[in-house]
């Protein structure tokens, strides 16, 4: 069961576990919005199959913030600030090489669906679509940069192929980095904004990734919660 961090009738806040899809498909292998549905038709009784909108999702070695609607109400008007640009999400990635203290990358990508492959294209090849981060890198260590990422747009694979073709790859990637069997890929969504759906509310939350890369930006890791900490 993934770390719930919020819970009320409009909305769910949880931490996804590394490795779970966001959502089923066709290998049948377990998923967070289902295992969320299992959760609240039990909890809340529900006499059938328990309703939950997945308003965005995170690749599936990617772990971090997510958050659900518990009504389709809250599902259009967290889809609207998500496709309007206000639902606020951000990343912490361990990037192979240097990046710019501040950087932003502007991309076309395209997706081949039957290969689950994203690449670098031209702007107005077939299917190209605009790709937006911006960037910060907090600490360089190892051969590593700590670099915090804020998505303007949410395109597939988006982080990683754009830090691939900038030539900072992420640590841990086996598709777009080179990753080694047994490295778990270095991104994790560790802040999420929002306006809370009913009560209008500014909604902030934050969540910091374990294991052993990320021990080497411990002090860094540690900065940003009492950052966090003193700002609530």
């Amino acid at each position: 069961m993934p770390e719930i961090l919020y819970e009320d009738n409009h909305v769910l806040v949880v931490v996804k576990p590394p490795n779970q899809l966001s959502q089923g498909d066709a290998t049948g292998d377990p998923d967070i919005l289902s295992e969320l549905k299992e959760y609240i038709r039990v909890k809340y009784q529900k006499p059938g199959a328990a309703w939950l909108g997945l308003v965005h999702r995170l690749d599936r070695p990617v772990g971090g913030l997510m958050v659900f609607a518990r009504t389709s109400k809250a599902a259009a008007r967290l889809s609207a600030q998500l496709s309007g640009h206000h639902l606020g999400r951000e990343y912490l990635c361990a990037a192979q090489g240097s990046m710019p203290p501040r950087f932003d990358l502007t991309d076309w990508l395209v997706k081949d669906t039957r290969l689950n492959r994203v690449t670098v294209c031209r702007e107005g090849d077939s299917g190209a679509q605009k790709a937006i981060l911006h960037g910060q890198t907090l600490a360089e260590r190892d051969g590593l940069s700590l670099c915090a990422i804020r998505l303007e747009t949410g395109r597939s694979h988006q982080i990683r192929v754009q830090m691939a073709h900038a030539g900072a790859p992420l640590w841990g990637d086996s598709r777009y980095g080179g990753g080694q069997p047994g490295q778990q890929i270095a991104l994790w969504g560790y802040r999420l904004r929002f306006e809370h759906p009913v009560t209008h509310e500014a909604m902030a939350f934050l969540s910091l990734p374990k294991g052993d890369v990320w021990q080497r930006f411990a002090g860094e890791l540690e900065d940003i919660r009492a950052q966090a900490q003193n700002n609530e």
